[in-house]
């Protein structure tokens, strides 16, 4: 028995065409174009294929992306929350900018869920995870000895 195919929500037109517009928008913006320029450089077209590719696979679960990106994302230094906030900014002006509203809120969904993935990888592994609305992994030794950590359960 066959299955039927998964939906394609998306064209690889509409995604290249998404990807390339917001992307030109991170470049131009003055609080995440230099993040981005630090760790891209100049030349974008690996990672504008690379992003295609990731957006295929979200949209379309082509599984044309095989990276993992929250290591990636964990080299880069200065990320905070509000980065993320910004981006998500730039990215749903963008999508509504460019597609009907159905389809515009599909991918912002899908956005909304990347980076709160993103974010809670960078809690798990920052030094100061309340920044990212986390608390810290692990007791420092103060906090170890504390009367209240010391105290029995009731």
């Amino acid at each position: 028995m066959e299955r039927e195919p998964l939906p394609h929500y998306a064209t690889d037109d509409q995604i290249e065409t998404l990807v390339a517009t917001f992307y030109a928008r991170i470049r131009k913006d003055p609080e995440l174009g230099p993040i981005f320029l630090a760790a891209i450089g100049e030349d974008w077209t690996a990672h504008l294929k690379t992003m295609c590719d990731f957006w295929s696979s979200v949209m379309n679960t082509t599984g044309r992306y095989k990276g993992t990106p929250i290591p990636a994302h964990l080299k880069l230094r200065g990320i905070e929350p509000r980065h993320f906030e910004r981006w998500l900014k730039l990215f749903s002006e963008t999508a509504h900018g460019l597609f009907d509203a159905r389809l515009a809120a599909m991918f912002v969904v899908r956005a909304e869920r990347i980076a709160e993935s993103l974010k809670l990888g960078f809690a798990f592994h920052a030094e100061h995870p309340e920044i990212w609305g986390g608390s810290p992994r692990f007791k420092t030794s103060a906090a170890a000895s504390s009367p209240e950590t010391d105290a029995p359960s009731r």
